[in-house]
C-alpha cells in the first residue's frame, strides 16, 4: 500500500509517505515555504495544504498522485460538534469544519491526478496515537497517551496498541484541555500561542510554584482517566506581559505553577492508564508531549518501565500517524522509526554546485568532522548542515548550530546569534556510551525529549549547557546510526577533554530551521557564525567576507 499522510487543518501542516508499512519520507511545509509553523492556527487558514511537502514526499519515492492507494487526512469532520456546544470561544470554527469536509477536493486540486475518493478522514487523536504507538522501536503491545490543544471534540486520548490495532480507552471532552490552558498562559505571558509554549517551560525553571494550590482549583485530574482544565483566570495570578516587556518574578512563578500542575495531572493520567493495561511501555504524542520536563517526571515517577516520545509529537506528526494507521488497517505491518532524518538531502556534487553558483569560497578538507572539531575547540560557532533534515521541531545533528560547552558565555552568545530570549537554554549532544557518566535521566535520549540532571562534577566543566536548575535537555548520539556526528564528538574530546558539544537549531528567531543549501548560506551570511560545514565542504567566515570585499562573492 502506498499511503500519503496529510496534516493541514490547525497548524504545522506536513506530509508523510508510507509504502508497504515503511516510512519513506516526512516533512513539514514550513521547511519549504519558510513560514514558521507553516501558517497560523486560525479558521481562515484551514484550507492551506502542505502542497510542497506532499509533492516532495511523492517525488522522493518516484510516485505520482495517481499511484497512491490512499491519502490519510488527520481530522474527521464527522466527529466534530459546533464550537459553542463544546464550550469553546471560536466563532469561526464552522469555517474550519467546512474546509475539512471539502479536503478531498482541495487535495485533488493540489495534487493533480489524485482520485479524491482515495482520501480517508482519520480521527485526529488516533493519528497522533498511531504516530507514536506504531513508530516506537520494539514497542509491541503498549500503552499510548495523547494530549494536545484540541481535536474534533476532545483534547486527550488514552489507548493501547494490541498487535496492529489501536484500541481507545478514554478521551477527555472539550472544553477541558491541558494544551489550551498552556496556550492561554503562553499568550498571557506575552509569547505567541500555539508556537512559544516551550518558552513557558523554560521560564518555569526561573520560578517557584507558589501559586500551585490556587491553580489546582482550575486544573486537576478527575480520577477516571480524565481531568478538569478550563476557566483559569490568569489575570488574577499575575499581570499580563506585553511581548516587548521584561518578564518579572511573578511571571516566572506562574509559569512554574502551571508546569507543576501539568506534571501532576499527567502523572495521574499515566497511572490510570497503566492500571488498565499493565504494559511496560508507554508512548506519547500530541503537542503536550513536547514538554520534556513533564516527560522526564513521567519516566522517573510513573509506573511504566519505558517511555518513548514521538519526535514530531505536535500536529505535524499526525501526517505520519494517519498514514501508519491506514497501513496497519490494510494489513501492512508498520515499521518503526529508526531516526527523525526523514526530510530532504543533497549529494556532495549537488552541494558543491550550490556553492559554486553562489560564488562562495570553500574547501573540501580530508575530514569535515575533524575540521569542525578544531573550529569548536578554538571557540568558534559552527553551522552544521548534514544529511537528511529532521522531522519535528528539534535539531538532531542534521541542521544544527554547534559550540564549545566549556565557556559559560556561549549560552548568551548563541542566544544573541539566534536573536532569542536569554532565559532560553541550549542543549548538549553526547555520545550514547558516554552519557551516563555525565547525565542522570532516561537513556538513550536521541530526540531531546527528556531533561537530565547534570552530574555535580561536570557542571563547571560544561556550563554553557547547564540550565539554571542544574538540568540539561540532552541528545545522545549512537555511533552506528550517526557516524559523522560521533566522529566529530570524538575529535572534539581529543582536543578539549570534553565529550559534549553544544547543539541548538540552525535558524534565527521566528524562522523555521534551515532546510536547503540556500537557507544555510543565507543564515551563515546574516549571522556571526564562524564556519559552515555543509556536506564535506567548509566555508569559513573570513574567506567568505574577504571574497565579498574583493567582489568575488
Amino acid at each position: 500500500m502506498r499511503i500519503l499522510g496529510i496534516n493541514a487543518l490547525f497548524h504545522d501542516p506536513a506530509a508523510a509517505l508510507v509504502v508497504d508499512g515503511h516510512i519513506v519520507a516526512a516533512a513539514e511545509e514550513e521547511r519549504f515555504s519558510r513560514r514558521k509553523h507553516g501558517k497560523r492556527p486560525v479558521p481562515f487558514s484551514a484550507w492551506e495544504l502542505p502542497e510542497k511537502a506532499a509533492a516532495w514526499c511523492l517525488g522522493r519515492a518516484g510516485l505520482r498522485p495517481q499511484d497512491l492507494d490512499a491519502v490519510a487526512y488527520s481530522y474527521d469532520p464527522q466527529l466534530a460538534r459546533p464550537a459553542e456546544s463544546m464550550g469553546l470561544d471560536d466563532p469561526w470554527d464552522h469555517l474550519r469544519q467546512t474546509y475539512a469536509r471539502e479536503a478531498p477536493g482541495f487535495l485533488a486540486s493540489a495534487l493533480p491526478g489524485l482520485d479524491r475518493g482515495k482520501v480517508r478522514f482519520v480521527p485526529h487523536h488516533m493519528a497522533h496515537a498511531a504516530s507514536s504507538a506504531f513508530a516506537a522501536p520494539d514497542a509491541g503491545d503498549s500503552s499510548v497517551l495523547v494530549l494536545d490543544g484540541r481535536g474534533e471534540r476532545a483534547s486527550h486520548l488514552a489507548a493501547r496498541r494490541v498487535g496492529q490495532r489501536l484500541e481507545a480507552l478514554h478521551a477527555q471532552e472539550l472544553p477541558h484541555s491541558l494544551g489550551l490552558v498552556y496556550e492561554e498562559l503562553t499568550d498571557h505571558l506575552g509569547f505567541l500561542r500555539s508556537s512559544d509554549e516551550f518558552k513557558v517551560m523554560a521560564l518555569a525553571s526561573h520560578g517557584t510554584p507558589r501559586m500551585l494550590p490556587e491553580l489546582r482549583r482550575y486544573v486537576y485530574p478527575t480520577g477516571d482517566g480524565g481531568f478538569h482544565a478550563t476557566g483559569v483566570p490568569w489575570q488574577e495570578f499575575c499581570p499580563p506581559r506585553a511581548s516587548d516587556e521584561p518578564w518579572t518574578q511573578d511571571h516566572a512563578d506562574v509559569a512554574a505553577s502551571a508546569q507543576a500542575v501539568l506534571e501532576e495531572t499527567l502523572l495521574d493520567l499515566v497511572r490510570w492508564l497503566h492500571g488498565r493495561t499493565h504494559h511496560g511501555v508507554l508512548t506519547l504524542a500530541g503537542g503536550v508531549a513536547l514538554n520534556c520536563v513533564a516527560n522526564s517526571r513521567i519516566a522517573r515517577e510513573g509506573p511504566f518501565s519505558q517511555v518513548w516520545v514521538q519526535p514530531a509529537a505536535g500536529d505535524a506528526g499526525t501526517a505520519l500517524g494517519g498514514a501508519l494507521l491506514l497501513a496497519a488497517g490494510a494489513g501492512d505491518a508498520p515499521e518503526p522509526m529508526r531516526g527523525a532524518d526523514l526530510g530532504r538531502d543533497w549529494s556532495d556534487a549537488e552541494l558543491g554546485a550550490w556553492l559554486k553558483t553562489a560564488a562562495v569560497p570553500f574547501e573540501r578538507p580530508a575530514d569535515i568532522a575533524a575540521t569542525v572539531a578544531e573550529a569548536l575547540a578554538d571557540n568558534g560557532i559552527v553551522a552544521w548542515f548534514q544529511g537528511r533534515s529532521e522531522y519535528g521541531p528539534r535539531a538532531l545533528g542534521r541542521r544544527s548550530l554547534l559550540a564549545h560547552p566549556g565557556h559559560a558565555g556561549n549560552l548568551e552568545r548563541l542566544n544573541d546569534v539566534k536573536g532569542r530570549e536569554q532565559f532560553r537554554p541550549v542543549a548538549p549532544m553526547v555520545l550514547a556510551d558516554r552519557a551516563a557518566e555525565i547525565f542522570d535521566g532516561p537513556l538513550p535520549s536521541p530526540y531531546m525529549l527528556f531533561v537530565h540532571d547534570v552530574a555535580e562534577a561536570w557542571r563547571d566543566r560544561i556550563p554553557a549547557v547547564v540550565h539554571v536548575d542544574g538540568t540539561a535537555r540532552i541528545q545522545t548520539v549512537d555511533r552506528e546510526q550517526e557516524p559523522l556526528v560521533a566522529r566529530m564528538l570524538t575529535a572534539f574530546e581529543r582536543l578539549t577533554g570534553l565529550p559534549v558539544v553544544v547543539n541548538t537549531s540552525l535558524n534565527t528567531a521566528g524562522r523555521p530551521m534551515v532546510d536547503d543549501p540556500r537557507d544555510a548560506l543565507e543564515c551563515f551570511g546574516s549571522s556571526p557564525v564562524d564556519l559552515l560545514a555543509i556536506g564535506p565542504y567548509a566555508v569559513r567566515r573570513g574567506d567568505f567576507f574577504r571574497a565579498a570585499g574583493d567582489g568575488r562573492a
